[in-house]
């Protein structure tokens, strides 16, 4: 890997600077009922509150940023590019539209209609396509080439990652003392920039990542050693999960994570019922994945003596049509 593109704690710091002002610090919440359930004390990271609705803001606010002060252009004149499955192409369009950027997404079909109706309210422009890899990357290389636009990976780019890795420095000032903390993971990025903080700064703290048994691609390849990935994107209720592990960040997953969890549709659906009816927060699908873990039989066998768990709910940008289908087991 290329020394300028590798992900560090200095890194974070300077993206944590660059944020400065411009994220909201998130908080962190607990809730006694979920302490009882999962058998441990749980502090929630509640980045459901983030600007666009989730974490994504983080990091496509660290590049967006970074771009325009390394570009020879003025604002109006730079545009940008991306793939996303949803909350990534939210964030890029909201940081695009501060930082007077244009803003291309291509996304998948079926992917929520709420996040579409939010980048496309934040001025990005919208291109669709079938969700399978091949087709996004070839559907992205044209927006690309039509428009000129930059591509800001928001699975691969360092500043993104990093950007992502600013949760982590503030968890550790907000919850004074935990054993593990749980990620959900669907590229990897914020897992990577999150791992990379805690290993650095208190390595005996364990991270774990938790995904859908539908789209597991991270835990078949913590397990097996190498990336695995899925020709055609799973589709799992928790839809911010359902696009592939990426490259770089599977370097830094395979270095830090201490074990990745998988859980079952209704083990996602019971815990996003749960968060909505104990903690009266609204949170979509992908990020409660990290509850349905720690509730899990596995994460008490495999990290039972973890007693205090900080864990990441990821995003609010749920899709209220659907919460029929959300709350049906």
């Amino acid at each position: 890997m290329d020394a300028n593109n590798i992900v560090t704690l200095e890194t974070v710091q300077k993206a944590a600077s660059t944020l400065s002002g411009n994220v909201v610090i998130t908080p962190v919440q607990t809730c006694n009922t979920l302490d009882l359930l999962s058998g441990r004390r749980l502090y929630f990271k509640c980045e459901n509150f983030q600007k666009s609705g989730s974490f994504k803001f983080r990091g496509a606010f660290n590049a967006v940023s970074r771009l325009v002060s390394s570009y020879g252009a003025t604002p109006h004149q730079l545009q940008v590019v991306a793939s996303s499955t949803g909350n990534y192409g939210c964030g890029l369009a909201m940081a695009a539209q501060l930082h007077g950027v244009t803003a291309h997404v291509v996304m998948p079909t079926n992917s929520p209609v709420c996040k579409k109706r939010t980048l496309l309210s934040y001025g990005a422009s919208l291109t669709q396509c079938e969700p399978a890899a091949q087709d996004i990357a070839q559907t992205m290389k044209q927006v690309q080439d039509a428009t000129g636009a930059v591509f800001l990976s928001g699975s691969e780019h360092p500043d993104v990652i990093a950007g992502h890795g600013t949760m982590g420095l503030e968890i550790l000032q907000q919850v004074p003392n935990f054993d593990a903390i749980v990620v959900p993971v669907g590229t990897g990025a914020m897992l990577s920039g999150v791992s990379v903080v805690i290993k650095s700064l208190c390595p005996e703290i364990r991270v774990y990542g938790a995904e859908p048994e539908v789209a597991n691609d991270a835990a078949r390849s913590l397990s097996s050693g190498e990336r695995c990935t899925f020709p055609r994107f799973p589709q799992s209720i928790a839809d911010g999960l359902n696009g592939n592990i990426g490259v770089v960040p599977w370097t830094y997953i395979r270095s830090n994570a201490d074990d990745i969890f998988t859980v079952s549709e209704d083990e996602i659906k019971n815990a996003m019922r749960l968060v909505w009816e104990r903690m009266k927060i609204v949170v979509e699908p992908s990020a409660v994945v990290g509850v349905a873990a720690v509730l899990s039989d596995s994460f008490k066998a495999r990290a039972g003596e973890c007693k205090n768990v900080a864990v990441i709910l990821s995003g609010g940008n749920m899709d209220l049509d659907k919460m029929p289908e959300y709350l049906q087991m």
